[in-house]
């Protein structure tokens, strides 16, 4: 019955398996979602004010950044609670493949947070004067919130690997 049990548990772990591939389809929504505000301001190049570019290309990299959690996400949860990929040699790998533990892919999904964030709050204060002092003030709080979380989990991990 244990052994059952066990095995069970075990094989229950491809059940994030699906998980993962819809996070691939959220990529997916994300690369459209790229290409329709690049589309979007193409024909109005010309007329779009030098702040509204910024915007714009801020809005792209947060994208950018975003997709690039997903991935990590994606690919260093499906190996560190499914299966190994199979890449075969000569193909083309990602050199942190394998690398990341869970600790150390919560401190990237942490940092980039951040860093989603503070573009985020960037953008905020680009449109500043369409905001009251109210909301600006909860942005940073907010944004701070996310700083100090990520800097305490940082930390906690070095304690907790320095202590072994």
């Amino acid at each position: 019955m244990e052994k059952y049990l066990e095995r069970t548990m075990y094989a229950a772990r491809w059940l994030l398996a699906p998980i993962y591939m819809g996070l691939s389809l959220a990529l997916l929504a994300l690369t459209i979602k790229f290409f329709q505000e690049i589309f979007h301001v193409l024909p109005h190049i010309l007329d779009t004010s030098e702040t509204d570019l910024v915007l714009l290309v801020l809005s792209l990299v947060d994208l950018s950044l975003v997709g690039g959690l997903l991935v990590m996400v994606m690919f260093s949860g499906y190996e560190n609670f499914v299966s190994r990929l199979d890449i075969p040699e000569g193909e083309e790998k990602l050199g942190w493949l394998g690398k990341l533990d869970s600790s150390t892919l919560k401190s990237k999904v942490a940092a980039s947070i951040v860093a989603i964030s503070s573009i985020h709050l960037l953008k905020i204060f680009m449109n500043a004067s369409t905001y009251d002092t109210e909301h600006l003030k909860w942005y940073v709080i907010i944004h701070m919130t996310f700083v100090a979380s990520a800097f305490a989990m940082g930390y906690l991990d070095k304690l907790t690997r320095d202590s072994h």
